[in-house]
């Protein structure tokens, strides 16, 4: 007899990891799944499964990748503390986000997304964001 089940979604994954971390709260779509940050200087974690591929999001920033497998693992680093995000700001509005990833003890920045156009005559700040969901990996 064969089996006739579909392949499991990169959001079903998700969903079934998550449910041994029942203090995250999660959002989902039909095509999307984001964890909200527990603490207000986290980060929103998203994935977003279009076309065969998936683009994985922190706050502003994002990757594209081709295979799930890539994606799930990209997804579970942004939950990490392994993982941070430097945010750029111009008064109140970021638009610029690198992340970081911890190796002997250092932060060495990983990838960056930028916007543009943003108001560059207000005040720069510069912040990091991190989650505290699963421990270094």
């Amino acid at each position: 007899m064969t089996s006739t089940a579909q392949p499991r979604s990169a959001i079903e994954a998700i969903r079934e990891k998550l449910q041994r971390y029942p203090q995250l709260r999660a959002e989902e779509t039909a095509t999307a799944i984001t964890v909200e940050p527990q603490q207000s200087d986290g980060f929103p974690v998203r994935l977003d499964e279009h076309g065969g591929g998936y683009t994985v999001s922190f706050a502003g920033w994002h990757e594209e990748f081709d295979t799930e497998f890539e994606a799930l693992n990209c997804f579970a680093f942004g939950l990490s503390e392994s993982c941070r995000l430097r945010v750029l700001s111009r008064g109140s509005f970021d638009y610029h986000w690198t992340v970081q990833h911890l190796r002997d003890g250092a932060w060495h920045d990983d990838s960056e997304t930028g916007l543009l156009f943003f108001p560059f005559w207000l005040r720069r700040r510069e912040r990091y964001l991190q989650n505290h969901v699963t421990p270094v990996i």
